[in-house]
């Protein structure tokens, strides 16, 4: 089985993907690239039973509802719902919020910061990916399956924050150690040092492994009253179990 992982970034040279091969008992990372075209990446999903992508797959339903509004000229406030509850509702999705509630961080706002652009650039991916005969469900039900590898770390017990940029290259190398540490039958290869050089690297990796998650029903789902958002707005598959329940 193969998983494979995408970084994406809103241009090609800030994207890393990564495949992982799992048999019963080991992992190997068969691949980690940096920079990454859409080319490579439709490619990538080609041979992978799940791909996990670092990015909203849709907006907010209630921002979308809102734009439309807009541009017709009549935006609907709704009565006796305060301003900034309002808004918080057209910046984060539900499962942004599920996110926070199960991990306490906070996603980026797809439709109010700078990860739109990036989005923009997965809509057509989606697109790209649904002719290429990979069945797109942005519940995660489908081949391509929503990621943060921030939740997937701490989930995992394992070092979330400050291994950002070419700064923090110390940090970095410290949450691959712990990696390595956590998940003993993983094999990065010849890939290691990339994973300690490129944050985008490391994150593509975390990604597969969520994807992993994702495909032996290790990631939290949405319910039944959730789903019709889910579907439209994307959700977030954060981790369940812990990392040694991946093989096998």
């Amino acid at each position: 089985m193969l998983t494979a992982g995408v970084d994406l970034a809103a241009d090609p040279a800030g994207t890393a993907v990564a495949t992982i091969a799992w048999s019963a008992t080991t992992a190997t990372v068969r691949l980690v690239a940096v920079p990454a075209d859409d080319d490579a990446i439709i490619a990538l999903a080609g041979d992978a039973v799940k791909i996990g992508v670092d990015c909203p797959l849709g907006w907010p339903d209630d921002f979308v509802t809102f734009v439309s509004a807009h541009r017709a000229g009549v935006v609907p406030i709704p009565a006796g719902v305060d301003a900034k509850q309002w808004r918080r509702r057209l910046a984060w999705r539900h499962t942004d919020e599920v996110a926070r509630r199960l991990t306490g961080l906070v996603p980026l706002s797809v439709s109010a910061d700078r990860i739109g652009h990036t989005a923009m650039r997965c809509a057509a991916l989606q697109t790209r990916l649904a002719q290429a005969g990979r069945s797109v469900d942005r519940s995660g039900a489908g081949a391509v399956v929503e990621v943060y590898p921030a939740a997937s770390l701490k989930v995992w017990g394992l070092p979330w924050r400050g291994y950002k940029t070419t700064r923090n290259q110390d940090t970095l190398g410290v949450v691959v150690d712990r990696l390595k540490q956590a998940a003993p039958w993983l094999d990065l290869g010849e890939h290691e040092q990339l994973c300690r050089h490129s944050d985008h690297a490391l994150d593509a990796v975390v990604a597969a492994l969520t994807a992993r998650a994702a495909v032996r029903d290790q990631v939290c789902r949405p319910g039944e009253r959730e789903l019709p958002a889910a579907r439209t707005e994307g959700w977030i598959a954060i981790p369940t179990a812990t990392l040694a329940d991946l093989p096998g």
